[in-house]
């Protein structure tokens, strides 16, 4: 086993000490408001916005998760990495509504088109998800990477990547993040493409690959019958999740909040899909090349999440181990510092704001600041309970759990957006109700080996998840249609530009519309192509 060198160390000091520099500066800029602070004034430009999305998306559930479950189920998983078409919903149907909104959260957008009760409830089930998801996989994450590159111990790992992001986060706000964030998003790629690159000589190039992994694992198709991800589940379930995460989940669209203006956020969300093309080649193909090399006897791990920080250790020379490192650990920092602002932006907006009204703006940023330490204690707290339901690896863990949790959210947002006669009433009972029936299935999984084998309970919780998501998400579309039906309509006056069919005609501000079209309609035909190759007509065949 190798283990860190002298010069990996110095590679991996150099790197945080740049990270720091760029921190550094951040935080000596002024940022004594909430739009400062919360959404860095409002004036980022295109770039930086993509890059922070895509940085921000690329966390623990990939560089630990992700490859490890290449490995152990092949490609299948990418199903859920192939979301660009959804970024492009973000960009060119949700941000001008959003930015016109001129909200800071989500669910202030939701009290404006529905209800104050609707802005609370939202507020619970995101922060509720953020613990449950984000911020204990993360921390759970970036303690595996210590653990396995450095030697350092599983709970010290867990703490000395909360202490390191929460300060700079506190610190430097959302600008902190973002510009942070652009960083690591390179180091990422460049590190995790070396590995494809190194990975792939050593088992003897690609035609070698498939031939000792087999095409079963190249399959994102697999049959309707298959135990863990029948195709009709793997078509259907992830774009409501993706719709959920990518169009009105606080952590991704507190990016485009910040933008300049519609232009600005919509070639951001552009430029984000076109990344969003890269972790079926930074994640799955490395996953795909561990499990093949240890078929071969290359490669040896303990656990799938152990995958890709093995795949560091093992093939990339010194110097270049340090630097990757530094990009991983990076970049679940980068995860982290996002869902720190998001939970901070929500508890002090949507929460304290709430309560008390007219509370100063320095004392927002201070009360955002002591909301962030909150979120990360109770995201350890968390961890323990998470190893109980993350038999499957920690992709799987994050996207049965998101299953639970989105499916009321999206209902609501879609309806909500296209179609002004959902109402309050439809909103709240969707929400609630949802989120309620996510919780029961989460407790049932967690609590599946106490429960009687032919009770009812056994069989909601034995349910695949990819299903629950899908009668989950019907379920609530159903409730909002009729609930808002047989109750009052909403006041047009409140709700106007707040919906499609409200929206008054006028001129977009963009003067490249066309040049924003074909390169959605490149990034379109890539995945098509992706899909295509990766199924039972291609490679997977």
């Amino acid at each position: 086993m190798k283990i860190f060198t002298v010069l990996d160390w110095v590679i991996l000091t150099l790197f945080f000490s740049v990270l720091g520099y760029i921190i550094w500066k951040v935080i000596n800029q002024k940022q004594d408001s909430p739009e400062q602070y919360f959404l860095a004034g409002r004036n980022l430009g295109w770039f930086v916005i993509g890059a922070s999305i895509f940085a921000s998306n690329i966390g623990s559930e990939h560089i630990v998760g992700l490859a490890g479950t290449a490995a152990n189920s092949g490609m299948v998983m990418g199903h859920y990495e192939l979301h660009s078409w959804i970024i492009l919903l973000l960009g060119w149907f949700f941000v001008p509504l959003y930015l016109r909104s001129t909200v800071f959260t989500m669910p202030e957008f939701l009290e404006k088109r529905f209800s104050e009760s609707s802005r609370w409830i939202l507020t619970i089930i995101t922060l509720v998800s953020y613990v449950l998801t984000k911020v204990s996989v993360t921390v759970y994450a970036g303690a595996v990477v210590f653990e396995t590159l450095m030697g350092i111990e599983f709970w010290s790992g867990a703490l000395l990547i909360v202490l390191i992001t929460g300060c700079y986060t506190i610190l430097g706000g959302l600008r902190a993040v973002i510009y942070t964030d652009a960083l690591q998003a390179i180091v990422l790629i460049v590190g995790s493409i070396t590995i494809s690159v190194i990975g792939l000589m050593k088992i003897g190039g690609w035609n070698n690959l498939v031939s000792s992994v087999g095409p079963s694992h190249f399959n994102m198709f697999l049959p309707a019958d298959h135990p863990d991800f029948p195709w009709i589940g793997m078509v259907f379930a992830p774009p409501i999740i993706g719709v959920w995460y990518w169009c009105t989940d606080q952590y991704i669209v507190q990016r485009v909040l910040s933008a300049k203006n519609i232009n600005q956020a919509r070639k951001g969300t552009i430029f984000a899909g076109y990344l969003k093309l890269l972790p079926i080649f930074m994640f799955f193909i490395p996953g795909l090349i561990a499990f093949a090399m240890t078929k071969s006897g290359q490669l040896s791990y303990s656990s799938s999440d152990q995958v890709f920080p093995t795949l560091v250790r093992e093939l990339l020379p010194s110097g270049m181990r340090g630097l990757v490192a530094g990009g991983l650990l990076a970049a679940l920092m980068s995860s982290l510092s996002s869902v720190f602002n998001s939970c901070s932006t929500l508890f002090t907006m949507d929460i304290y704001k709430k309560l008390y009204p007219e509370t100063g703006e320095k004392k927002l940023v201070f009360v955002g600041r002591i909301a962030t330490g909150i979120v990360v204690l109770s995201g350890i707290m968390w961890i323990p309970f998470m190893k109980a339901v993350s038999g499957a690896g920690l992709y799987t863990y994050l996207q049965s759990v998101q299953a639970y949790i989105a499916p009321p959210i999206a209902s609501v947002f879609l309806l909500g957006l296209f179609w002004s006669r959902i109402n309050a009433n439809g909103a709240l009972i969707a929400l609630v109700g949802g989120f309620t029936a996510g919780m029961i299935r989460l407790g049932l999984e967690i609590k599946k080996s106490t429960l009687m084998v032919d009770g009812i309970w056994y069989r909601i919780a034995d349910l695949n998840f990819l299903y629950f998501a899908i009668f989950s998400f019907l379920a609530c579309v159903v409730t909002l249609i009729v609930v808002s039906m047989f109750t009052e309509p909403p006041d047009l006056s409140k709700i106007s530009g707040l919906t499609y069919d409200t929206v008054k005609s006028e001129n977009d501000e963009s003067v490249d519309l066309k040049s924003d079209k074909i390169n959605s309609f490149v990034i379109l035909a890539i995945l098509a192509l992706i899909l295509l190759y990766f199924s039972p007509i291609g490679i997977g065949g």
